[in-house]
């Protein structure tokens, strides 16, 4: 495999297709589910896969679940995906994910 230069590897980090949105941390043992934002679903996957095998748990909220019933009890799933647009700037994407993020939280408290 060909080894890229510095600058060729920065250029393709800029050029890649981003892709954040909204997605949820559910205790399949509770049913209790956290739901979150991200502007990078790919990061926020492998995050949370790295936070199963070294059983660290993401957040505090979910520490009594997670020690309790262990790691392997929770799972993740992608709620909704919105790739940014090419002329769309890092403020308005991370506002636009905001308020996806509030409406699917709006929407959870409605069905509660």
């Amino acid at each position: 495999m060909e080894k890229l230069s510095r600058k060729e590897l920065k250029e393709q980090y800029k050029n890649r297709v981003v892709i954040g949105g909204v997605y949820s941390i559910k205790c399949d043992a509770t049913g209790r589910t956290w739901i979150k934002s991200t502007k990078d679903m790919e990061s926020a996957k492998r995050r949370f896969e790295f936070m199963i095998e070294t059983n660290m748990c993401p957040e505090m909220s979910m520490n009594p679940e997670w020690n309790q019933y262990g790691s392997k009890t929770f799972s993740f799933a992608v709620l909704e995906e919105l790739k940014k647009g090419e002329t769309q700037t890092e403020r308005e994407f991370s506002d636009d994910i905001d308020a996806l993020l509030e409406m699917w939280i709006e929407n959870q408290n409605s069905n509660i």
